[in-house]
């Protein structure tokens, strides 16, 4: 179970979903067997990101409800063999149990590297659910006050849900949009805003949304698909250095 992150902004519309995609390929490129749980009840976009929605016939409440077994509703990307998606349910009346959230998860999480849990924007029932199963968190934001003011809210959140280990990421950064806004001095002042650790910044990169819109990897070069999987390796434990911000 220390393999489950949950993923998870105080904000919606700050790339959440992109961010899972995205680091969900790269643990899969390293060779992982990675599973994405999308917790977003109705408004679930990782079936489309990952190129299951063509196919995609059951998912969570499917198997929720007894419907089917889990491996029938597990589908495998386009994007790469080892990632594999379990599809958010059709409605809000659908959105599963913290309890029976904990229970699946913890099968699951037997066949695979990694679990990453989509969670809802907020802090409602679903982000429950979401964080239910979860020993850490990678808590998504922009850097302006509205979205850290949440990223912080949604830190309480997590404690107070029995989620101790969580890190920030930033989204979106640029430098050069950054500097104008002028609504802090630099990246240590985000970071205090947020109340969370910093563990990845990745960049403003039309190539990552596109792809995510295209159901298709990212270039691995892209700067924001070089940045995430910098944030795969941290997450496995390795020491791998923060950019400067002046570089982004």
């Amino acid at each position: 179970m220390d393999s489950v992150t949950v993923i998870t902004s105080g904000k919606g519309g700050v790339g959440k979903s992109t961010v899972t995609a995205s680091l969900g390929a790269a643990l899969a490129a390293r060779g992982r067997r990675v599973l994405l749980i999308d917790c977003d009840a109705g408004l679930g976009s990782l079936d489309h990101m990952l190129g299951v929605l063509d196919h995609r016939v059951f998912d969570i409440a499917d198997v929720v409800s007894g419907a089917v077994e889990p491996s029938k509703a597990v589908y495998p990307s386009a994007i790469d063999p080892n990632l594999f998606l379990l599809s958010a349910p059709g409605t809000e009346e659908d959105v599963v149990s913290p309890e029976v959230m904990r229970q699946l998860v913890g099968v699951l999480s037997r066949y695979y590297d990694h679990v990453l849990i989509d969670s809802p924007a907020g802090i409602g029932q679903g982000f429950l659910s979401a964080a239910a199963a979860a020993k850490r968190a990678l808590v998504v934001a922009t850097p302006d006050p509205v979205c850290l003011r949440a990223a912080a809210r949604t830190r309480q959140s997590l404690e107070e849900a029995g989620v101790r280990q969580h890190r920030l990421v930033v989204n979106r950064f640029s430098g050069a949009r950054f500097r104008a806004q002028k609504c802090y001095p630099d990246l240590d002042s985000v970071i205090d805003a947020a109340g969370v650790r910093l563990i990845a910044v990745i960049p403003e990169d039309p190539a990552l949304a596109a792809a995510t819109f295209q159901s298709g990897p990212a270039p691995e070069t892209s700067p924001g698909m070089l940045a995430v999987g910098r944030l795969a390796a941290r997450l496995e434990g390795e020491q791998v250095p923060l950019p400067a911000v002046n570089r982004f």
